[in-house]
């Protein structure tokens, strides 16, 4: 599953799939605890899977990268989420300029007391 496929995807088909790839990571654990699992390497594949549509998820909620209308090319088009995220930061600006940190004076050190040294006591045999 690639990215560009999950991005061309409405949402509740993306809500679809995170619940299938859930499902079968739980699967995947169990048959792995109860030893039955024989390629291991199937439980990073489906937790790939698994972050690859949070990301596509959260950048659509960030509106870093928007789905495009049926049949058009828009986002989806190399650099469309670059074009999409200059739109956001078109005309940003700080509001003060940064401050640089006040200088902070350095903590002096003072040495610990030294703990007095126990007698040696002299056991009677």
């Amino acid at each position: 599953m690639k990215v560009d496929e999950l991005r061309e995807l409405e949402e509740d088909q993306l809500g679809d799939r995170m619940r299938a790839a859930r499902r079968e990571l739980y699967e995947l654990r169990f048959k792995h605890a109860v030893g039955q699992l024989e390629n291991s390497s199937q439980i990073a594949k489906v937790r790939h899977d698994i972050a690859r549509i949070m990301t596509v998820l959260s950048e659509r909620e960030l509106g870093l990268f928007t789905s495009p209308p049926r049949g058009e090319a828009g986002a989806s088009a190399p650099g469309g989420a670059i074009k999409a995220s200059r739109a956001v930061d078109e005309g940003f600006e700080p509001e003060e300029p940064a401050q640089e940190p006040e200088a902070v004076a350095p903590i002096e050190e003072t040495p610990k007391p030294k703990r007095p040294r126990k007698a040696k006591t002299e056991e009677k045999s």
